[in-house]
């Protein structure tokens, strides 16, 4: 039975809680790499990429089964492209990976006794960025889409992502959720909000090319309209009392 089968209420609950920990990971560990390199940004890049790329791979393990691990509104968007996730369903897991990015950027500022409410200052733009974002994005994307064995799901996307970490100019955001929530930390991996839309217009092109290269390399991620009513009645028949089916 798909993921998307199970109860939104209890989706919604495993991405809004892996949003959570994966931004306060991010943010948390930044401040943390920060403070122990002594200036030494290399140093403080590699401690914030061992710390994403290990977070990730566990939250997808533990989640997926769950809610498919999106973690990410441009996962979302392209799972309802492809006829796998309601629409509704996709607005609804975009507003709650914001909602729980955004709470785990705070967190992190708590639990490292600086200020909890900021706005970065940390600029980053230009063509070279937004190019870094869309390939980074890109690459996120196609893992998502051609990985053979949902066991490999975990690794593949940490993989990547943590290569991506040193391989893009941006340092590879490639999730809108994040990205927003970033620029509320003006700590080592913020962002200026005035940065922000074009890093999420960046991505969600790479998110939209990489389906299109998904669905020529690999046939089996073409869904139909046919697949997503299927697994609409799943939903519903298994969501009935046992009394009611036997009426």
């Amino acid at each position: 039975m798909s993921v998307y089968a199970q109860p939104l209420s209890r989706r919604l609950a495993a991405e809004g809680l892996g949003s959570l920990l994966l931004a306060a990971t991010v943010v948390g560990s930044g401040i943390m790499a920060e403070r122990l390199s002594g200036g030494n940004l290399a140093v403080a890049l590699l401690a914030n990429t061992a710390a994403t790329v290990a977070v990730l791979a566990t939250l997808i393990a533990l989640l997926g089964p769950v809610s498919g691990a999106h973690f990410n509104p441009a996962v979302s968007i392209v799972e309802a492209l492809r006829g796998r996730l309601a629409w509704r369903d996709a607005g609804a897991y975009t507003v709650i990976q914001v909602l729980g990015c955004c709470s785990g950027a705070l967190i992190a500022h708590v639990m490292f006794e600086v200020p909890i409410w900021q706005l970065s200052a940390h600029i980053r733009t230009g063509p070279a960025q937004w190019l870094a974002e869309g390939v980074a994005t890109f690459g996120l994307l196609l893992v998502v889409l051609g990985h053979r064995r949902s066991e490999d799901a975990p690794w593949m996307v940490a993989a990547w992502i943590g290569a991506a970490y040193w391989f893009t100019a941006s340092t590879s955001f490639a999730n809108p959720a994040i990205t927003i929530a970033r620029s509320l930390t003006d700590t080592f991996s913020g962002i200026r909000a005035a940065d922000v839309p074009a890093f999420i217009g960046a991505q969600l092109v790479g998110a939209l090319v990489a389906l299109v290269a998904a669905q020529a390399l690999f046939p089996s991620t073409r869904v139909t309209q046919t697949s997503l009513d299927t697994e609409a009645t799943v939903q519903a028949v298994s969501s009935k009392k046992p009394e009611a089916l036997n009426a």
